[in-house]
């Protein structure tokens, strides 16, 4: 477990031979924070959703693209899942080791025993390049999705491409 330590993660990339693309910027705590400063960054703008079962027993860390918004009842249904519902901060803290705003792939590294499982939106497939915070938001590193591959194995977590469901507004 490497707690909000965005050297030590990036020696663990350096040594899986990942390297990314490394961009500071204030604060982004959400995806409208970084629409409001129109920053110039490669890769797919993600949205990061850590979801945790009615019972609190199963989590997963669900990643979307920026601009979508999901009917998590619809999405409970379609995985065969007791009502998802967004886990507390202090879930996040306690399996992702982050604060809310800094939730990213990234954070799988601190899920040392695989009690966070992840999914993928299928929207995100060929996607090449993904934006991710190491541990803080005043950072963006992009990485390819073969490298983020190479990271979840290292990580023990597969990742479950599933097919969302929009919201309708």
């Amino acid at each position: 477990m490497i707690r909000n330590n965005p050297a030590v993660l990036a020696k663990w990339l350096a040594e899986l031979n990942i390297n990314y693309l490394d961009y500071d910027h204030p604060p982004l705590h959400t995806c409208l924070d970084a629409d409001k400063l129109a920053l110039n960054r490669q890769g797919t703008r993600l949205k990061n959703l850590f979801l945790r079962d009615n019972y609190g027993k199963r989590h997963f860390l669900f990643i979307i693209p920026a601009d979508k918004q999901v009917d998590l009842k619809a999405l409970s249904k379609a995985q065969g899942v007791s009502r998802l519902g967004f886990a507390s901060t202090e879930r996040l803290a306690k399996y992702l080791g982050v604060e809310q705003g800094c939730v990213s792939a990234l954070a799988l590294c601190n899920d040392v025993n695989q009690h966070v499982e992840l999914w993928l939106d299928s929207e995100l497939q060929s996607a090449q390049l993904w934006q991710c915070h190491p541990f803080v938001n005043t950072k963006t590193w992009v990485l390819t999705l073969d490298d983020l591959n190479c990271f979840w194995r290292s990580t023990g977590h597969s990742p479950r491409w599933i097919q969302s469901v929009s919201q309708t507004e």
